[in-house]
């Protein structure tokens, strides 16, 4: 399989928030998917940590992967679309994958397993399982949720013709430099940062993308990062970073999704609802998000006029 990882996780990577009616199953998402592409996003993560994916029943999800693809390709004339099939075991990220595949999603992201602590050999039977489905596979290291990708599974999963590329969450720029270093012995293999406060300290390193959960509320701040670093200013790139990490003071109100939803619906982008056993903000979190909103309002998406 000769796939460009770059083509897939290059520039900014919206991992997208799933919006969902009050049972906290997934709804249209057509006011925030009209926005973000009006901000010029053309690359979209769905179902991963910010999407709630590991919550949803995977019989769920389906109708909203199909929505999300269908509405994003008409608006953006075929943009990315990645699906995160991450699951406790391989039959369900199998079952996971093959919705994406049949939806027409253009990659799958992977995390190792979640809850059980696994050899690495299983690690690696995890991710080449996912072999016959016939898309590109991005392994998705997020050690604060699932089995880390240590240095050597790195190595094993290197030899996997279907992986091509890795999202690294670690937060660890140490093991990130090593990871765009070996990523280089495989043409077309990308890297990409998803710790919010170390993207412009990943883009030195050779990053080849960024996937931050603050672009589903501000993405203009990423996108300006990427063509900063681009044209090699980098007072420029420093002073983005530094509002990107602003941004994730949302988290200080009410950490996580929940936070991310009511910033979007309080800007009429999205319901505020979540997956259970999460709980939507309240009261006083949603007054501190007005504070919040009105601080950093020239920073934030906004719906599209007309």
């Amino acid at each position: 399989m000769t796939i460009d990882g770059i083509a897939l996780l290059g520039g900014v990577t919206v991992p997208l928030v799933t919006p969902m009616d009050e049972t906290g199953r997934p709804a249209a998402a057509d006011d925030l998917l009209a926005a973000l592409a009006g901000a010029g996003v053309e690359k979209l993560m769905l179902l991963g940590s910010n999407g709630e994916g590991p919550l949803l029943p995977t019989a769920a999800v389906g109708a909203f992967v199909d929505g999300v693809i269908k509405k994003w390709r008409s608006l953006t004339g075929g943009g990315v679309v990645t699906v995160n099939v991450t699951a406790a075991g391989t039959l369900e990220a199998l079952e996971r994958a093959e919705i994406a595949a049949a939806m027409g999603a253009d990659a799958l992201v992977m995390s190792p397993p979640i809850y059980f602590h696994h050899r690495d050999d299983e690690i690696i039977a995890h991710y080449a399982a996912l072999a016959d489905i016939g898309l590109p596979v991005i392994a998705y290291n997020a050690p604060r949720y699932s089995n880390p990708l240590t240095r050597e599974l790195v190595e094993a999963l290197l030899g996997l013709d279907h992986l091509v590329g890795i999202k690294d969450s670690s937060g660890d720029l140490g093991f990130f430099a090593e990871l765009v270093e070996r990523a280089r012995t495989r043409p077309g293999f990308a890297v990409s940062q998803g710790a919010e406060t170390q993207l412009a300290a990943a883009l030195d390193l050779g990053a080849d993308g960024i996937v931050p959960g603050v672009a589903n509320i501000g993405p203009g701040l990423s996108l300006q990062l990427i063509a900063a670093h681009r044209a090699g200013d980098r007072d420029e790139t420093h002073l983005l970073q530094a509002l990107i990490t602003g941004l994730t003071a949302l988290h200080t109100i009410r950490r996580g999704t929940p936070g991310v939803k009511e910033i979007l619906a309080q800007l009429a982008l999205c319901p505020p609802h979540v997956a259970p056993p999460l709980l939507p903000t309240e009261p006083a979190e949603r007054a501190a998000f007005q504070q919040f909103i009105a601080a950093h309002q020239n920073q934030l998406l906004h719906p599209p006029k007309g």
